[in-house]
């Protein structure tokens, strides 16, 4: 009977071998003078001194953790434990499934280190499984990784092998009052359909997806993800399955798997790579069955830093002198999933330092980061952007970034922190720059105080880049000039780009994405204009004169600099004579 490793947990390595019986207390007050004399860990020292082995070292440091050390010499994964765990993941965790409970669904794993505490909960968490780790010889686990779980899974192969069980016909139908609740956490428990949602989040998170689709049809359930902006269909599972899967999602995120008539919002936070993932999970009921749609926040993909969102050297400097102005409003605009809330948190990000108070009120709040007091807002409780923001002029702020103007209320707050010193970052729904000032007018803003207190908009579109594996030069056709409302003579001597499609892309050409921007500052000239209430094509122009590049302009350059195609460009801005 081995020692209980909660009474090793915590104590000096030299203790801990001690209590193991693997050396004596000389040895250990002899390993200590040499390190007196040399910067090494006291293990490798009684390594070195031939007092004890590097395994006898590695169950102390496990023993140290409060975990059991397993020697499995000629050890291979029992059968049993092979199906259980997606080779995804095994290779990700850097772990083998070794023991399985299908009755208590208890999961017992090897790990290389102690300190890979996040494989348990993320493995728990994943496959709703009850985890239980130890630690054994590295070169055993990697030589059942590469014997047992080398061949890459796809969901292809998965959605092929699954055959439909009785359980899932038991939830497939339409009629909530008859689903039984037993069934559905039993199917939802389901090892296949467990490892096919594993399969499906692990490909989505490698290829930097933004967003997994869940749907059922009348008759079919469809899985897609999108990339890039750009929505791909999934090998779809049978439509019985569609419950399963679902509620399988709820289990991660903790929602109630019986209410099945009301939209439910919730969150899984996982640590893939030893990096964190966020996934936001909204469930909508439709006439066939819920919808799941998860967002994928990969805090570690996010380019928080100004210089790297895609801003060229003049409009950087322009939009550095804005976010650096002492007080006055600052506004970015573009559509949904245009990138907005990605470039106001490199804005804060740069402005971010122990000397400035920076309070946000977002909804949702998409990413934690240091040094900022971020609200999320709260309709059903009352607190809505308005009513956060005016409790933020009583917290001495320097800078406030409201995630939205989209009432008068919410803008006359605004307006107001603006005037009494403090810088406001904040975003609106409008097409380019100069509409968004006519926009906050239509809202019901007095012109006066809009142009006491507006310092510049930025408007800005994602369009995508080419795949850099695939990249070939061409000559565009006539047609695709004309789209851009140019001649062959207009670009004679400019070279044009475009991808062929590889593995690298997905056959699309493309990866990764950039902004173009459209950056204008709010000079005395225009605000006289804004007082006389000009039209957009009035403001246009006269921003155009004094220097402002529009997002049509912006992406001519990135067509000819090779960064993205014309058909990219076509479809995300305007012609500047529309």
């Amino acid at each position: 009977m081995g020692i209980d490793p909660a009474e090793l947990k915590g104590r000096k390595i030299g203790r801990v071998l001690t209590k193991l019986g693997k050396v004596s207390r000389e040895q250990v007050h002899e390993a200590l003078e040499v390190q007196k004399t040399r910067k090494a860990k006291l293990g490798q020292i009684l390594v070195e001194l031939g007092r004890c082995s590097a395994t006898d070292v590695a169950e102390g440091l496990a023993g140290q953790a409060g975990m059991s050390y397993m020697h499995l010499k000629d050890f291979e994964v029992p059968e049993n434990c092979r199906g259980l765990i997606p080779s995804e993941n095994v290779r990700t965790y850097d772990v083998i499934p070794i023991e399985y409970n299908a009755t208590s669904r208890r999961l017992k794993i090897a790990m290389k280190t102690p300190d890979n505490f996040r494989a348990v909960d993320d493995l728990s968490l994943l496959m709703g499984f009850k985890v239980d780790a130890v630690v054994a010889d590295p070169a055993v686990i990697d030589a059942n990784i590469k014997k047992f779980f080398s061949k890459k899974e796809s969901v292809t192969d998965l959605v092929s092998q699954m055959k439909v069980d009785d359980k899932f016909q038991k939830i497939g139908g339409r009629s909530d009052a008859s689903i039984d609740l037993d069934a559905l956490m039993d199917a939802a428990n389901d090892n296949n359909v467990i490892k096919l949602l594993n399969l499906v989040l692990m490909q989505a998170i490698n290829d930097r997806a933004s967003d997994i689709h869940f749907e059922p049809f009348e008759n079919e359930f469809k899985m897609r993800y999108r990339i890039d902006g750009v929505l791909y269909e999934m090998t779809p599972p049978s439509k019985q399955l569609g419950p399963a899967i679902t509620s399988r999602v709820k289990v991660m995120a903790g929602l109630d798997i019986a209410e099945r008539r009301l939209p439910q919002d919730g969150r899984i936070e996982l640590n893939l790579n030893g990096k964190p993932v966020d996934m936001r999970v909204a469930i909508l009921p439709t006439i066939y069955g819920e919808s799941c749609v998860m967002r994928v926040l990969d805090r570690a993909n996010v380019e928080l830093s100004l210089d790297r969102i895609g801003l060229r050297a003049s409009d950087y400097e322009t939009f550095d002198r804005l976010i650096n102005k002492p007080n006055g409003i600052v506004t970015v605009t573009g559509p949904t999933g245009s990138g907005k809330t990605t470039t106001l948190y490199a804005a804060l990000a740069k402005l971010n330092d122990i000397e400035t108070k920076i309070l946000t009120v977002e909804d949702p709040v998409e990413y934690d980061i240091d040094g900022l007091c971020q609200v999320q807002v709260n309709e059903e409780a009352g607190l809505t952007f308005a009513k956060a923001l005016r409790s933020f002029l009583r917290q001495d702020p320097d800078i406030i970034l409201v995630g939205e103007i989209r009432d008068l209320e919410t803008a006359q707050i605004a307006v107001q922190a603006s005037l009494t010193g403090h810088l406001v970052l904040s975003t609106l729904h409008t097409n380019d720059a100069p509409s968004s000032i006519i926009r906050l007018v239509d809202l019901g803003m007095e012109p006066f105080l809009l142009t006491a207190t507006m310092e510049g908009v930025v408007a800005q579109r994602l369009v995508r880049t080419i795949c850099q594996k695939c990249k070939e030069e061409y000559e565009p056709k006539e047609e695709e000039l004309m789209e851009l409302n140019m001649l062959p003579e207009h670009v004679r001597g400019k070279k044009f780009f475009r991808g062929r499609g590889c593995d690298n892309c997905n056959r699309s050409g493309y990866r990764g994405r950039m902004a173009l921007f459209e950056i204008m500052t709010i000079d005395d000239e225009l605000r006289e204009m804004v007082m006389k209430q000009a039209n957009t094509t009035v403001l246009r122009a006269h921003a155009r004169k004094r220097g402002m590049t529009s997002l049509r302009e912006s992406g001519l350059m990135a067509i000819y600099d090779g960064m993205t195609t014309i058909d990219e460009v076509v479809r995300e801005t305007l012609s500047d004579e529309d």
